[in-house]
């Protein structure tokens, strides 16, 4: 373009000078102005208020998109502009320097957009939203019927950008290729420039250094030699690992990689399978965060619950509400109880059954062995000096230092100092407040700084060599870092293709009684959460969109505010509840991921393990807990009632773990 136009001013000037190519110069003018009125994106300007428009590429059927007009004069914006779009007009007021208004395409169509002196035009081809489920549904299939973790998560996110591309105005094979390369250069980019993942990615590494440092100086043997003397067989060691998961109740993260990596070596020794540590820790990690009233959950659970009561415009406190929504997270704990049930009658079934009997016939399986997720962190011991503090230390650096960082960057002296707060509740509100990546980072750092120092001091090994043993547990993490990272891009794609607005609107759209509505919830949400894998996105999309739905559904029932509030308290529960349910059940989770990385186990063997119990658990807890609380049976009735009831099933289905004699 630039080579035409310097051309075209050395015939303009050349003509100019000769009478006899005037008027064909002239026509050249002329010509060289309208056809820079046509811009390379399709946009047609004339006159002086002229427009850039922006229409995003990601457009999904019947969901709301944002398009955006720029002018090219700055000081047209001084008033408000009438916009055309095929046959719909928008009144639109300044806001900076740009317009902007919302349009649904519902079906494929040739938008006209008028401004000005500005038309626009341009074929669009929406992603039918029913599609959105695809890329999760085949990550999940996948995971689940060829046990490799990695192709699952990569298939699913082909599958998403393919069809993104598709949809595009690309053809099949190119819309392969396209979406191939934007799997590294957009989603994987984007998902590691995301402060949190590289928080939790620094602070796995941070710890699987310190972890594998403190193995090999004989602290963490010495650790297993202290607990055994309370972990004397398989029961005991299971108690000791459930009470360590409750004991360490602020953070999930947290409480999963210490969790696990501490009690590793124990259950070993009990001949506990890594499937059962696995279990252990994955369901003492969330539910205990999820109830806790001082955690890294409450801030933003209180958070959404407070858009749902902005949105519905009723007088009630977030954080009361959310105290009250305690009783009926029948999940979170009655899963914590399923436990210690299992554990008092040494019972198990389904795929732990066999997982426990083939660990107590000294057949742990590793999951390095199962060449899938190489998280094996313990290695062998090297040093001759058992002494169980040159792990106890750094571990409760770890565990205090998360705690003191949590307080530091929650802490405001407005909510300490008012009068009108208990001590508590300030507590509570500086905890929910609190930036959780950067207390673990912190903590993390100084835990490992501590093994350093404790394994210098001592002579155990130089400088030198301990940094060696950071590196080492550093690159330890690398797999399963890897797994995280595409769980977390597939998730982008699922927001870009809205996924859950899909799911949400099944819902929605159903004739429901109020009664129903928390079970529904419940379910819906778990199915959200596993597929997207994440619990805390699940409650970030339906706290906002279903508080306000159950509210108005149940005030067109005719029910008065008390009975209005019931229903409200117990969707809020549902709706953590069932998040809590469908990210144990997800192999896409990142908390679920990350109990296979402490616990080294094969991740795909710890999600089969788990999930009949998880679904026992969530059957039992929506069908004889969420639902008749919702009816008005009391929460002290029910909890009796679904304790016996999984108790029954244990008995019925479970079976003692018994080591066949190998002859």
């Amino acid at each position: 373009m630039f080579i035409a136009k310097c051309l075209l001013c050395l015939v303009i000037y050349f003509g100019l000078m000769s009478k006899k190519f005037f008027v064909p110069v002239f026509f050249l003018i002329f010509l060289q102005f309208v056809c820079s009125a046509k811009s390379e994106n399709g946009l047609q300007t004339s006159g002086t208020e002229n427009y850039s428009v922006e229409i995003p590429q990601i457009i999904i059927r019947n969901i709301p998109v944002t398009i955006t007009l720029t002018p090219e004069n700055q000081n047209s914006l001084l008033h408000s502009v009438t916009v055309f779009i095929n046959d719909s007009s928008f009144l639109l007021e300044p806001a900076g320097n740009t317009l902007s208004f919302k349009y649904v395409f519902s079906k494929n169509e040739n938008v006209i957009i008028k401004a000005g002196n500005t038309v626009y035009e341009r074929d669009v081809t929406p992603v039918p939203l029913w599609m959105s489920i695809i890329p999760p549904l085949i990550a999940i299939l996948m995971a689940l019927l060829f046990r490799e973790v990695y192709s699952a998560l990569f298939t699913g996110l082909l599958a998403g950008t393919t069809i993104l591309y598709f949809y595009q105005g690309k053809s099949f094979f190119i819309a392969i290729f396209s979406g191939l390369y934007s799997i590294i250069d957009s989603y994987i980019v984007k998902s590691m420039s995301d402060t949190g993942h590289v928080s939790i990615i620094l602070f796995s590494m941070m710890i699987g250094g310190m972890v594998t440092l403190i193995t090999k100086n004989g602290g963490m043997k010495g650790i297993v030699n202290y607990l055994a003397r309370y972990a004397a067989n398989d029961k005991s060691g299971q108690f000791v690992t459930w009470l360590l998961g409750v004991a360490i109740f602020f953070d999930d993260y947290a409480n999963t990689l210490i969790v696990g990596n501490t009690m590793r070596p124990v259950t070993d020794k009990l001949k506990i399978s890594r499937e059962k540590l696995a279990y252990l820790v994955d369901s003492t990690a969330a539910p205990v965060a999820a109830l806790a009233l001082t955690t890294t959950w409450i801030g933003i659970e209180i958070a959404y619950i407070q858009e749902g009561i902005n949105a519905i415009g009723i007088n009630e406190s977030a954080y009361i509400i959310f105290i009250k929504s305690l009783t009926t997270r029948f999940y979170p704990i009655l899963t914590l109880i399923f436990i210690l049930i299992l554990i008092y009658k040494g019972r198990d079934y389904g795929p732990m059954l066999k997982a426990e009997r083939r660990a107590r016939a000294k057949e742990i399986i590793e999951d390095a062995e199962n060449e899938d997720v190489d998280v094996e962190i313990a290695g062998r011991i090297e040093s001759k000096k058992i002494r169980w503090y040159n792990a106890a230390i750094p571990v409760l650096v770890v565990v205090f230092g998360t705690f003191a960082g949590l307080v530091i960057t929650g802490w405001n002296w407005e909510v300490w100092d008012s009068p009108e707060l208990s001590g508590f509740t300030k507590f509570t509100e500086i905890i929910g407040n609190s930036d959780s990546y950067v207390a673990l980072l912190w903590a993390s750092l100084s835990g490992m700084f501590v093994a350093v120092l404790l394994t210098v001091t001592q002579r155990i090994y130089n400088l030198k060599k301990s940094i060696s043993y950071l590196i080492e547990g550093f690159g330890t993490m690398l797999s399963a870092v890897l797994i995280l990272i595409l769980a977390w891009s597939l998730a982008l794609i699922t927001q870009d293709m809205h996924t859950a607005e899909f799911l949400a609107g099944v819902l929605t759209d159903m004739n429901l009684t109020p009664f129903l509505l928390p079970a529904i919830t419940f379910v819906l949400s778990g199915v959200i959460a596993f597929s997207t894998g994440s619990s805390w996105g699940t409650m970030a999309i339906l706290y906002p969109l279903i508080l306000p739905v159950s509210w108005a559904i149940s005030q067109q029932y005719g029910m008065d505010y008390d009975a209005s509030m019931a229903i409200f308290n117990n969707v809020v529960s549902s709706i953590l509840a069932g998040s809590v349910f469908g990210d144990h059940c997800s192999p896409i989770s990142d908390t679920t991921i990350l109990s296979s990385l402490a616990s080294s186990c094969n991740h795909i063997e710890h999600v089969r393990t788990q999930l009949p119990y998880a679904i026992t658990v969530g059957l039992v807890s929506v069908i004889f807990g969420t639902l008749p609380a919702a009816y008005g049976v009391p929460f002290y009735i029910l909890y009796p009632v679904n304790i016996f009831i999984l108790y029954f099933i244990i008995m019925v289905l479970g079976k003692r773990v018994v080591v066949r004699s190998r002859d």
